[in-house]
């Protein structure tokens, strides 16, 4: 019985970090993710050190992006999120679920 809540609490959290993913900053992940050859340019202005192999490898997705950034940058990991959380938050073209 223990176990199984132990399981259950531990999903819900892996869903709520899932969730926060593509929330963070109210940037939509899966929007940048799908119009990654568009966003890339405004990621290789505030993160020059990244080169093109990093932003293929990266492709849109959030947390290979804090890795990255952090690993340029020499960063603790919480400095990458924070420049990605207040990065996130200045594109706001990205805010929102597409409609088609």
């Amino acid at each position: 019985m223990v176990r199984a809540r132990l399981r259950q609490r531990l999903l819900d959290w892996q869903f709520s970090q899932a969730e926060l993913e593509h929330r963070e900053g109210d940037v939509n992940w899966d929007i940048v993710e799908g119009q990654w050859k568009q966003f890339k340019g405004q990621v290789q202005m505030r993160w020059g050190r990244l080169t093109d192999d990093d932003l293929d490898v990266i492709a849109g997705k959030r947390l290979e992006l804090a890795g990255r950034i952090q690993e340029a940058y020499g960063i603790s990991k919480g400095e990458a999120e924070q420049q990605l959380k207040c990065f996130a938050q200045q594109h706001k073209d990205f805010r929102t679920k597409s409609s088609s």
